[in-house]
């Protein structure tokens, strides 16, 4: 009897561990963006009565959110930026759903976060200027998206980069020099949008790439020779721009390369005829 009776408070002491005590502050952040993303209506929802620990794409570690997983869930609506109370977030993925508005600047506190991957959305506006306080993030993957404007300058500061996928939106603006200084990239894809200028040669300083995707824009100017130097490439995507003259066969000879795209530069520009009027016919 009294071994049952040890069991049985033994079994009572251990129950609590069973759930996660994360606090307050995470639990209202995530009601937030559960509420402001109709939640009701996701694909799979949560029960807001029940332990967080049990809520989809929600993972806690030492009673701390560490990872939100709501790829697909048909979330609709915007993120509150009450998300930055989420102290210890290292992984957001909230792609393929139909979130719009801004990507709020307050996101950039969590300076845990390692991967950031918001593509296959409506999200719009510019990106957080102060986006390179995030030292320890690996990924952001904003491709398929409405964000505008010039990669803010902050975003070279970002060393253990390695991928950088903002294909598909409206940015503008030109490849600073200092992207030399996100040594660690892999992937640099920025297809599809209105970017413009040259190609930097300090590209050539990214021992590590194996993808540069710059096709679709408004780059002008001579390809690099420095590009030469990027042994790891596989892919090279620079079609549909301004470019001139051709590629150096020392990059086209690249031993990795497999992926190679380079037609229609000069990209022809449409430009439309002023509209003939009667008067423009029958001046008076």
């Amino acid at each position: 009897m009294k071994k049952i009776a040890s069991l049985i408070l033994f079994l009572l002491t251990i129950a609590p561990l069973s759930y996660s005590q994360i606090s307050s502050l995470e639990k209202n952040a995530l009601i937030d963006l559960y509420k402001s993303t109709d939640g009701n209506n996701w694909n799979t929802t949560w029960d807001l009565n029940n332990d967080v620990q049990t809520w989809y794409g929600i993972t806690v570690e030492n009673n701390t959110v560490t990872e939100i997983n709501l790829s697909m869930n048909n979330l609709d609506g915007i993120i509150p930026s009450t998300i930055a109370n989420l102290r210890s977030l290292k992984s957001l993925n909230l792609g393929f759903n139909r979130l719009s508005g801004i990507i709020p600047s307050e996101i950039t506190s969590i300076k845990s976060l390692e991967t950031i991957q918001l593509f296959m959305n409506q999200l719009e506006g510019e990106l957080p200027s102060n986006i390179g306080e995030l030292v320890n993030l690996k990924k952001l993957e904003l491709f398929n998206n409405l964000i505008t404007g010039n990669l803010p300058v902050s975003i070279y500061n970002l060393q253990n980069l390695e991928v950088l996928q903002l294909s598909s939106n409206r940015f503008t603006g030109t490849i600073s020099e200092s992207i030399k200084n996100m040594r660690n990239l892999k992937t640099l894809s920025l297809f599809d949008n209105s970017m413009y200028g040259t190609i930097p040669s300090q590209i050539g300083t990214l021992s590590d790439l194996k993808e540069l995707s710059l096709a679709n824009n408004l780059f002008e100017g001579e390809v690099p020779n420095e590009l030469s130097n990027l042994s790891e490439l596989e892919t090279l995507l620079l079609n549909n721009n301004r470019f001139v003259g051709t590629i150096n066969t020392s990059i086209k000879n690249l031993p990795k390369l497999v992926n190679i795209g380079f037609n229609n530069n000069p990209k022809e520009i449409e430009i439309l005829a002023k509209p003939i009027t009667q008067n423009s016919i029958n001046p008076q």
